[in-house]
């Protein structure tokens, strides 16, 4: 009999769900993996879908399906027992399909739980900050929650772009202009008075040196000035945003304003009845953003836009590469939500105007940073928040040099834990909770730092084929593993145990990017470690006397190793070879 996959399996349940209910039956026969290994490797709630047809309590459907699927043949060589338990029939699985599975991995590769190209274009935002200061903490959580979903997103066949705004047409420009002139003028006289809005952190300082160093500089001249601390900060962000992994599609908001855009989307709105006139000032209608009216705000009394004027029209910039949105926010943006949302409706309603048209055709022609494939009516935005950050160091919180003034920035995180340790703990809980990072864990070189422990695992697999080939008496066993050879011997628990959480690979990466739950990466990357660990305790994986078994558990090493690989490379932690020792601190 042949052996199904999880898909034959299904096909099967369907057939008799068929069999016992009749031809007309359509359900969607599902897997999930119970939670307690006592309960089986599957589960499906084949029963639930069927109560109302069936017109029988769950329970009973199941044991009816039990009883009829445990005389299907082709069930019996993939499945051990199959049993119906609180309305849910269970399922345990024989060797062979897990073997199976370890074959799976090592003839796809890193290919194993891909997704074939979707069509889908999807447009990534986090991280954005106004270009006044270097990057902080909790962007840099932003940063790892939207470079490793939009990573995932790739893996599974999305084309996805990763945009970022910079904020430069406000007035926040102006302080740090006049900030920096202030300190400019310090340097020469101490006295000179500093602005009572001013950034007072040391960064302006050191700008301010720097200007001394360029060639034809008149601090003197606002323009120049102005123009000057735009570019070093945004090029400092750039900097770090690339050194955390991540590279953008900048945009500056000042191009929309110069060009009108901000202005024709607020009159295009207004002509097409979606706004409401409030003391003056022009708000979007309430019945797209039910919000206060001071939120919805879109030019003020005295004329000029808003921010959320401009932001309309960079969202709609970004429908150039994409129909799909998703916004990350830092957590004091909660009350910017249903207004990122309301953009999507405005976008599907002038769509297809001709007034309309013709403002894309004005956006068309800036020729803005990105592929070209505007969308269609159909569009989505979305929006995640990403919670504080609470640094700690040994259950104390951290106390850092705080050139920022009164923040910390991300470069001194990354200087002190290193970026594959700041992105694994950035990700490790659901993106809507609060993130304490302890400092001092995340630099531990033992089992108590989670993404040391997760990256020793694949350095210890690593290590094990490395010296198993450069031994002539088992150079050949790691061969053999790669071709898949002598699987059948994988019977240990702690060897079925491992190959099943392989499993869950393509499952679980779909679940967590549907979910936008990258932590659920985190987690998962820790539980192969944690299995291949019991696995390498319980097994002597390497016996020259064992030829066979040898092969087997390399091959099922070999596919930990892949599965392991790709998980962290999705959340942009490297996947070392062997482990360096830290120096300890002095």
């Amino acid at each position: 009999m042949k052996l199904l996959d999880l898909d034959g399996v299904a096909i099967a349940f369907d057939r008799t769900a068929r069999a016992l209910y009749g031809e007309d039956v359509a359900i969607d026969v599902t897997f999930e993996t119970p939670r307690n290994v006592d309960f089986g490797d599957f589960a499906t709630n084949i029963a639930f879908k069927l109560a109302k047809t069936a017109r029988k309590a769950p329970q009973a459907i199941a044991t009816e399906i039990a009883d009829m699927a445990v005389r299907d043949a082709n069930l019996q060589t993939t499945i051990v027992e199959i049993k119906p338990v609180a309305g849910f029939v269970n399922l345990r699985m024989q060797p062979a399909f897990w073997q199976q599975v370890v074959r799976e991995i090592l003839e796809q590769g890193a290919d194993y739980g891909r997704g074939a190209s979707t069509g889908t274009r999807l447009s990534l935002e986090f991280g954005s900050a106004n270009p006044t200061g270097p990057l902080v903490v909790v962007q840099g959580r932003s940063l790892a929650i939207g470079s490793t979903l939009a990573n995932a997103l790739r893996f599974l066949g999305s084309e996805v772009t990763t945009d970022w705004i910079i904020n430069d047409a406000g007035n926040q420009l102006d302080i740090l202009m006049r900030s920096l002139y202030a300190r400019w003028r310090q340097l020469r006289d101490p006295a000179f008075p500093f602005p009572e809005d001013g950034y007072p952190s040391d960064y302006v300082v050191e700008l301010a040196k720097d200007l001394d160093s360029v060639a034809g500089a008149d601090p003197e001249d606002r323009v120049f000035l102005e123009g000057f601390a735009h570019d070093r900060m945004v090029d400092a962000q750039r900097a770090t945003a690339r050194r955390f992994g991540v590279d953008f599609i900048f945009q500056s908001e000042k191009v929309f304003h110069e060009a009108g855009l901000v202005d024709a989307i607020i009159t295009l709105l207004e002509d097409e009845g979606l706004t409401v006139r409030e003391d003056q000032a022009i708000a979007l209608s309430p019945e797209l953003d039910p919000d206060e009216t001071k939120a919805r705000i879109l030019r003020r009394t005295d004329g000029r836009p808003t921010y959320f004027g401009a932001d309309i029209v960079y969202h709609f910039s970004k429908f150039r590469h994409a129909s799909e949105l998703l916004d990350i926010l830092g957590p004091d943006h909660h009350g910017y939500i249903a207004r990122v949302r309301a953009m999507a409706e405005l976008w599907r309603r002038l769509y297809g105007k001709p007034s309309f048209k013709s403002f894309l055709e004005r956006l068309d022609a800036l020729k803005l940073e990105g592929p070209t494939h505007w969308a269609g009516h159909d569009v989505s935005i979305d929006v995640l928040i990403a919670q504080q950050v609470n640094l700690m160091r040994g259950g104390e919180a951290a106390s850092m040099s705080k050139r920022a003034g009164n923040i910390i920035e991300l470069d001194e995180v990354l200087d002190e834990v290193g970026v594959d340790a700041a992105r694994f703990f950035f990700i490790m809980l659901a993106p809507e909770s609060p993130l304490t990072f302890d400092l001092e864990l995340a630099v531990k070189q033992s089992n108590e730092n989670p993404v040391y422990y997760v990256q020793y695992g694949h350095a210890r697999i690593s290590s094990l084929i490395a010296h198993a080939r450069s031994n002539p008496e088992t150079s050949r066993f790691v061969d053999d593993a790669s071709h898949a050879q002598h699987l059948e011997r994988l019977v240990h628990p702690t060897e079925l145990a491992l190959a099943r959480r392989l499993a869950e690979w393509p499952r679980l990466i779909a679940h967590a990017t549907r979910s936008r739950a990258p932590h659920l990466l985190a987690a998962y990357a820790r539980e192969v470690a944690s299995d291949f660990h019991q696995f390498y305790t319980s097994c002597t994986i390497v016996d020259a006397a064992e030829s066979e078994t040898s092969v087997a558990r390399l091959a099922l090493s070999t596919a930990a190793r892949s599965v392991l690989a790709n998980a962290l490379a999705i959340c942009g932690v490297t996947a070392p070879d062997f482990m360096e020792r830290r120096p300890s601190a002095q």
